[in-house]
């Protein structure tokens, strides 16, 4: 049913899938570019059509009480920055349980223009062992899929060249907002990859509408 829900979805809006299913179900989702409310919208159309289920982090807050079956429904994983454990941490501890597990993250943390990206997701694949997916949604051709798979070697500017290589070409819905992809710590390596999720990632909203800029960690 969410298949031909997505299916549908996809036609009104004129756009295509252009890559076939992931070949694994564990990784880290790559979510660009992020330059508009509905990024999210059409990247879960995608994943209906694809098959997959795209999980997100979420402040721990929002799965207490009557809402919490619907933070789950829609693919949020519970985090508490009261932990002593990071964020990336705790995520990688889900992974470590073994169940498949593709967790959405947009670097860009934004729909703002911004000159770095959050380094989260590729800390949470390094440390989990993990390949990267990038999704990308290309507005100039309407099609938006999931490809370029590849496990992060822990040379960052080796995998990052992998990364703008491969979204080179892909046009958000206003492409003035992206920015080349690019980590803080390929320009200072003093920086390291330390540059953790960003606050947003504990935001206190679901990413799945058009409204929404949650869980838009690292």
């Amino acid at each position: 049913m969410l298949k031909l829900i997505g299916s549908v979805y996809l036609k009104i809006f004129g756009w295509r899938t252009g890559s076939e299913a992931p070949s694994t179900d564990t990784f880290v989702l790559i979510a660009a570019p992020h330059t508009s409310n509905w990024d999210g919208v059409h990247m879960v159309a995608l994943s209906w059509v694809f098959g997959i289920r795209i999980r997100f982090m979420a402040k721990h807050t929002l799965f207490e009480g009557k809402w919490g079956w619907f933070f789950r429904w829609v693919g949020g994983v519970p985090v508490d920055r009261r932990k002593p454990q990071g964020l990336v941490e705790q995520m990688v501890e889900k992974f470590e349980q073994g169940e498949p597990l593709i967790l959405g993250v947009p670097p860009e943390g934004t729909r703002s223009r911004r000159e770095h990206w959050k380094s989260g997701f590729y800390q949470i694949a390094v440390a989990a062992k993990v390949p990267i997916v990038m999704g990308y949604l290309d507005f100039a051709n309407n099609e938006g899929g999931f490809g370029g798979q590849f496990m992060p070697s822990g040379d960052i500017g080796k995998d990052m060249d992998v990364i703008r290589a491969f979204y080179a070409q892909k046009r958000g819905k206003y492409p003035e907002l992206f920015a080349v992809p690019r980590l803080r710590a390929e320009d200072d390596p003093s920086a390291g990859t330390n540059e953790g999720p960003s606050e947003d990632a504990a935001a206190e909203k679901t990413p799945e509408g058009p409204d929404a800029e949650s869980a838009e960690a690292a």
